[in-house]
């Protein structure tokens, strides 16, 4: 390995006086490979470079404009929106005042439904009630009665013996038969 660093060393100290070789001093040869690619660069770069720069400022002129145009629609459509609002904020404040008035004018709507309402429900309730009270009298007169027809069967039959049911039977045979004869 020495050997290779040593042979690009001594390339380095080869006298420059008519051959060929390498310099060593970076900032001249630097300095003249740049020159030479600059000189390079603005020769055959120049009209590219140009055109380039033609490009972008029609591209930037071009957005301008449409940046301009649309600036001018937003202007147009924000002095629309504005007149809209102002529509809208009018018509507020009349549904605002007119709506006040028709909120009072329903909820008393409402409370006299609700009390007609509950009125009603009162009657229903009364009607109820009576039913209810009539319904429950009935019953207690049918058990009445039926206990009171328990009880005198009871009695007619303790009552009655054969003999006595004999001739009440033949007795209301005997009506029976005097009806049917004043029916005819």
């Amino acid at each position: 390995m020495k050997n290779v660093t040593d042979s690009f060393v001594s390339l380095g100290h080869w006298p420059s006086a008519g051959s060929f070789g390498f310099n060593t001093d970076i900032l001249a040869t630097n300095l003249i490979n740049l020159s030479v690619v600059l000189g390079v660069l603005i020769f055959f770069g120049k009209g590219v470079l140009s055109d380039l720069l033609d490009n972008r400022k029609q591209r930037i002129l071009n957005t301008i404009r449409n940046s301009e145009e649309l600036r001018e629609g937003a202007i147009e459509q924000l002095e629309k929106a504005r007149a809209r609002l102002r529509k809208v904020e009018i018509e507020a404040d009349e549904f605002r005042v007119n709506g006040y008035s028709e909120i009072e004018r329903e909820k008393l709507n409402l409370i006299d439904s609700t009390y007609k309402i509950l009125e009603q429900l009162e009657n229903y309730k009364n009607e109820t009630i009576n039913f209810e009270q009539q319904k429950a009298s009935n019953q207690v007169r049918q058990r009445v009665f039926q206990q009171a027809l328990q009880g005198a069967l009871g009695t007619l039959n303790s009552c009655l013996n054969n003999e006595l049911h004999l001739r009440t039977i033949s007795a209301n045979i005997g009506i029976l038969a005097a009806m049917k004869q004043i029916t005819d």
